[in-house]
């Protein structure tokens, strides 16, 4: 049975985001390694991401078989976004930090694919997150180093933020490879690229 791998971009910029660079560079390599895999992408960008309204909150909690079709309409996309995350073994985000964490985009992606009763449940002991089984590598670019042992690092919200948000949908073998100082030049990217080579080695 092949490997799928799921690559989401959330950078604005385009040939020039470093986060987009380095989910390129995942992808190949991951390809590479398994040549027989599939490989999605979604970019957020072009996806026609909204934010979360009164219609599409009603729609999302409305049984399937009762939903009006204006309701059906507005959890397509969504129903698309968790399929894709059901498929995939192994999850790649690309992530700029803006103003110390993740695009407004990212946010409202994860506003359509956390969703109760599809990507987590509720039970006796808690909530259980449903995407089970699954890797993900957080590949970001941040314009000063807010990695481990920096001065920096309480103002990073991408890590603790997408830990948490998924280890509450069942992903918790979550990496994190960061470019620091992306606004100081290639640096912090060639170091990243390194990393990316020995995370996928292993």
């Amino acid at each position: 049975m092949s490997n799928t791998l799921l690559v989401i971009n959330s950078s604005p910029l385009g040939q020039g985001s470093k986060s987009r660079q380095l989910t390129a560079s995942f992808a190949s390599k991951w390809q590479d390694k398994n040549p027989q895999g599939k490989i999605i992408e979604r970019d957020l960008i072009s996806t026609g991401l909204s934010h979360l309204d009164e219609a599409t909150i009603g729609a999302f909690f409305t049984p399937e078989d009762q939903r009006s079709p204006q309701q059906k309409e507005l959890v397509t996309l969504s129903d698309a976004l968790v399929a894709e995350l059901f498929e995939a073994d192994t999850i790649v985000l690309g992530v700029a930090m803006h103003n110390f964490s993740i695009p407004s985009l990212l946010k409202s992606y994860i506003d359509q694919i956390a969703r109760a009763g599809k990507t987590f449940s509720y039970t006796e002991n808690g909530p259980k997150g449903l995407l089970q089984d699954k890797t993900a590598y957080v590949l970001s670019a941040t314009g000063g180093d807010y990695r481990e042992g920096s001065p920096a690092r309480a103002m990073n919200f991408i890590d603790p933020y997408l830990t948490t948000v998924l280890g509450f949908l069942g992903i918790t073998d979550v990496h994190f490879i960061a470019a620091a100082n992306a606004a100081k030049g290639d640096e912090g990217l060639i170091a990243a690229q390194s990393d990316l080579r020995e995370a996928i080695a292993a």
